[in-house]
């Protein structure tokens, strides 16, 4: 009996995960299958070595730091002393993977990855460590087949997995009426993050733009989306009194029937993207990591339709200019001036033109089926 091993960080790699481990068991049910992960693999049938509870933080404090090592080193032990797996698919969650990977390669065990870091858009040195290490990479954009092969690394397109998985749009009317929403009234929804630290550094504003829009144009509606990876504690404890509505575990149901979204960066943009929803990105940290990034990064866009389209269709506000003025200045461009809004939601469905029809966890499913099977 083949085994494979996965290794997860967060909770949209769990999912990615469980979808791969679907296909591959129509595959092949017999494949034994371990691995770090949450509930979307357990699911899915998978013995967890460990869950990712200590995984998904961010930052350089001791703890995190000592979490990461501790985990790793068992891992690493695991997998070489006890569970000897035919290969090991890493999915995503750079910093930690890319690490375990060096350890794995020198014990001779197989190596893929599947929805690799973006070393095209910072630290573009960490592809030496890819080539090093690892057997096969399964990317998901278009331009990072050519990118890969250009040095020498074996990969595979599989198309972006949020093509296929994405929920179709939500009934508007219906969504209203479960929520209690204004149909006469316009709703701009926000998305904060999914880590505690954006909610530290992007809540408060972004509930004191929607106040302020709220009291100029009584025609608006708010509602602020909860990430289901956060526990209610947690987003409580930045929620303070804020007399907006709190929506958890309907993020693509809410980004597609809003007129408008304030989104942290990451893959909810590109979700909002395929709705055609329009949207602006306000991000902020810590100053000494700002500034880190801009030594680290190799290209200048920040949102993934930006990047994908190559061109700036998404409005992004970063850092030290993200304010109440300049948020509800481009939100407000987005739901009033009709003809800039007609053009952004056009630009937007022309992204995903540019992105593969593949169901990308079957493809990764093939190959790595493929793979076990040599």
């Amino acid at each position: 009996m083949k085994k494979l091993f996965i290794i997860t960080g967060e909770y949209s790699g769990d999912i990615h995960a469980s979808h791969v481990v679907k296909e591959l068991r129509k595959i092949n049910p017999d494949i034994e299958i371990e691995g770090i992960g949450g509930d979307n693999l357990r699911n899915a049938g998978v013995k967890l070595f460990s869950d990712q509870k200590k995984m998904g933080a961010v930052g350089l404090s001791p703890k995190i730091i000592l979490d990461h090592f501790t985990l790793g080193k068992r891992v690493v032990d695991y997998l070489i002393k006890d569970y000897n797996p035919d290969l090991v698919l890493l999915i995503d969650y750079g910093v930690f993977n890319l690490n375990i990977s060096k350890f794995l390669k020198k014990a001779g065990i197989k190596v893929f990855y599947y929805i690799p870091p973006q070393v095209w858009a910072s630290r573009k040195w960490r592809i030496n460590t890819i080539k090093n290490n690892i057997d096969e990479v399964l990317c998901i954009f278009p331009f990072e087949k050519e990118m890969y092969e250009k040095y020498g690394i074996k990969c595979h397109y599989c198309g972006h997995p949020l093509v296929s998985q994405l929920a179709s749009k939500a009934d508007k009317n219906e969504f209203f009426d479960k929520h209690g929403f204004d149909k006469n009234k316009k709703l701009v929804s926000i998305f904060p993050g999914s880590r505690e630290f954006e909610l530290k550094n992007l809540m408060k504003v972004f509930v004191k733009t929607a106040q302020y829009l709220q009291k100029k144009h009584p025609d608006l509606q708010f509602c602020i989306s909860h990430a289901p990876n956060l526990s209610d504690k947690v987003y409580n404890k930045y929620l303070h009194n804020t007399p907006f509505p709190v929506i958890k575990g309907e993020n693509q149901a809410l980004l597609s029937v809003s007129d408008a979204l304030i989104l942290a960066s990451g893959t909810v943009a590109l979700e909002a993207c395929l709705y055609r929803t329009p949207m602006i990105i306000a991000y902020r940290g810590p100053w000494l990591f700002y500034f880190i990034y801009l030594i680290v990064r190799c290209i200048k866009r920040v949102s993934l339709p930006n990047i994908i389209a190559d061109k700036s269709i998404v409005p992004e506000i970063l850092q030290g200019d993200v304010n109440v003025q300049k948020i509800s200045y481009e939100i407000e461009k987005l739901l009033y001036n009709r003809d800039y809004r007609e053009n952004n939601i056009q630009e937007l469905g022309g992204v995903k033109s540019l992105l593969s029809d593949k169901v990308s966890s079957r493809e990764a499913a093939n190959v790595i089926s493929d793979a076990l099977n040599v």
